[in-house]
């Protein structure tokens, strides 16, 4: 059967609006439809609405029925922040910042980044695909349907190449649809600590052309901040990675103002990700501009700091996405649900903000606004039926993903055994 109609919604989100990121009171705008039905053709949505307006369009004795069981449905998350290739959890760097020790005192003291980095340079490329193959089910098990993912785990071409061959490999493997990132600007690698500027001109005549050349990712991130890469080197990335055709992301005002959201606004990079310290002139800045300000607050709640300004960034006019961030060392959390609910207890969004920025935000920070994080026909059809009778409830209970089943491009790839 070609058609697959799904039935007995008790609650639909359809987040219509413009075809553009979701800003201030249009962040509200769910579509909230109940006692909802979506009809599905080649993996693309065909019709979402009301049952009855529904079947109008088709005749279900032809079609292939999935029952949601007087659940809610929505569109499949778009996390579009996370680092998932990597070789082992950082248990020492948990364990001293519970004593008290700093980002920066971690990192000196042999932790961080480059701990990672020395791991992932020592595994194969099978066993990090082995390893990804494991987190790629836990995001499909909690309602995320696409997922950016990026490099930085290597800092050299060798192994960079390898954490992205390895992104590549699992996208055309499916389900999960994986946005490759490269990360290589994520710190200067340990045997050319004392010769930075030899590093930046490898990344920036070498790296980044190669990257684009071998179609090994879609866009090229930087780490702007104090201790890894300045405004001005940033820059000089960015120039590249625009050269060579890659789209543009930041890592901006994490750990300090550092000035990388203005320069993602200068470009109008696809996103200025974290945020923590930006100030009145980087949300002015934002807000004018077509970058999507990506906060990741699993990372604050993690490292206990202080969370970004989404109350102002959102009141300001800026469009922001919600995203995980996971990774081993500063937030090991693959489920938007408890992003979602962080969002709205310790950053004060309205629940349906927090859902337009984790679904229609999501996809336009990862390119793919036009194709994903909505129920508008034509768009693919990634549907997540929750077990829940009422939206609300996905950042009210925290702690656990009760997703019932995963739906990608029409097919089920997951379902929660009873």
């Amino acid at each position: 059967m070609e058609q697959t109609l799904v039935l007995n919604i008790a609650q639909l989100l359809t987040f219509p609006g413009l075809d553009a990121p979701r800003r201030g009171r249009d962040l509200n705008s769910v579509g909230m439809i109940q006692d909802a039905a979506v009809l599905i053709e080649k993996g693309l949505i065909a019709a979402a609405g009301p049952r009855d307006v529904v079947l109008k369009t088709t005749s279900p004795e032809k079609c292939r029925i999935i029952d949601a069981q007087g659940r809610i449905v929505l569109p499949g998350f778009v996390d579009s922040h996370s680092h998932p290739v990597f070789a082992a959890p950082r248990i020492l760097d948990f364990e001293s910042r519970l004593q008290g020790k700093t980002y920066a005192e971690i990192a000196s003291l042999g932790g961080g980044i480059l701990s990672t980095v020395d791991l992932v340079r020592r595994s194969s490329e099978e066993a990090l695909a082995a390893s990804l193959k494991r987190w790629v089910k836990k995001f499909l098990e909690s309602g995320t349907t696409t997922l950016e993912a990026k490099s930085g785990y290597g800092l050299d071409w060798e192994n960079e190449r390898k954490i992205l061959r390895v992104l590549a490999q699992a996208d055309k493997e499916g389900p999960l649809e994986i946005v490759s990132t490269f990360l290589g600007a994520h710190a200067v690698p340990p045997e050319m600590k004392d010769r930075r500027e030899v590093y930046i001109q490898r990344l920036i005549e070498e790296m980044i052309p190669r990257v684009a050349g071998e179609n090994l990712a879609r866009f090229s991130d930087v780490f702007c901040e104090g201790g890894y890469f300045s405004k001005e080197e940033s820059r000089r990335i960015f120039e590249a990675s625009k050269k060579a055709g890659l789209g543009l992301k930041i890592h901006a005002e994490q750990l300090s103002q550092n000035g990388g959201a203005a320069l993602a606004a200068d470009f109008e990079a696809s996103s200025a990700d974290h945020l923590d310290f930006a100030d009145e002139a980087d949300i002015r800045a934002l807000a004018r501009s077509n970058v999507v300000a990506c906060l990741v607050p699993g990372s604050n709640y993690f490292l206990s700091k202080p969370y970004p300004p989404a109350r102002k960034l959102i009141d300001s006019g800026a469009a922001v996405a919600l995203a995980t961030d996971f990774n081993p060392g500063t937030c090991p959390c693959w489920d938007m649900r408890m992003i979602l609910s962080i969002a709205c207890t310790q950053m004060k969004m309205k629940i349906e903000e927090a859902l337009s920025a984790a679904i229609v935000n999501g996809a336009w920070a990862v390119g793919l606004g036009k194709t994903h994080g909505g129920f508008q026909a034509g768009k693919v059809a990634d549907l997540v039926c929750h077990e829940a009778e009422d939206y609300r409830e996905l950042p009210y209970y925290f702690g656990f993903s009760p997703v019932f089943w995963t739906m990608k491009k029409g097919e089920v790839v997951f379902r929660r055994m009873p």
